[in-house]
């Protein structure tokens, strides 16, 4: 996985306060289509992309400003890649359409998953429903 964290690492460096503004303004459309989304493979993707949609909501309307901004960044570029119609794999590949989506949102989790565990028992959301647990 050390090469998808190298690309999440890559492509969240160039996330900017202007570009996370961009994403939240597109929040409730992401939103809408990251729960369109089927895949069986991947069962905990769309709570994982709603969750880290969540995360950078609250943190562009203040509610959670004491978030590292580098967390916020590999958020917001996480839920990017998850929207771009272009990818790594397609994602009308079946059973591996979106497996990308899900590595880079694991990626994310993973390299702040105690930042993002602290937020979610904040919000009364269950850890073990969105991390890489069953």
């Amino acid at each position: 996985m050390s090469e998808i964290v190298q690309f999440v690492r890559h492509g969240a460096s160039r996330i900017t306060p202007r570009i996370v503004k961009g994403i939240h303004k597109k929040l409730p459309f992401l939103k809408v289509e990251f729960a369109t989304i089927h895949a069986p493979h991947f069962p905990h993707l769309v709570d994982q992309l709603e969750f880290l949609a969540d995360v950078v909501e609250d943190f562009a309307e203040g509610a959670a400003d004491e978030l590292p901004y580098v967390t916020i960044a590999n958020a917001a570029f996480a839920l990017a890649y998850a929207h771009r119609q272009l990818d790594l794999i397609p994602d009308s590949v079946p059973e591996f359409g979106h497996a990308d989506e899900s590595g880079v949102v694991r990626a994310v989790l993973i390299e702040h998953e105690k930042v993002l565990a602290v937020y979610a028992a904040r919000n009364g959301v269950d850890w073990s429903r969105i991390s890489l647990a069953p």
